[in-house]
């Protein structure tokens, strides 16, 4: 997990892929997805609408 600290130095650094890989415990594939990215946000990236692993839709729906 990255910090928006080392988000921001992702982003903002000149260095070259292969340099930034080499920082410590920072994923190769974390470098180049957090360099595309416009901001230093986390996308939320669950479901739009939560849905229960229990329930199916129709006890959902009643309760």
């Amino acid at each position: 997990m990255t910090t928006h600290a080392v988000r921001a130095v992702i982003q903002r650094s000149q260095a070259s892929l292969a340099q930034l890989n080499q920082e410590p415990g920072v994923n190769p594939k974390t470098v180049s997805k957090w360099r595309k990215r416009a901001t230093v946000a986390d996308i939320k990236t669950g479901p739009t609408e939560p849905r229960s692993t229990v329930l199916s839709e129709a006890e959902e729906a009643q309760s």
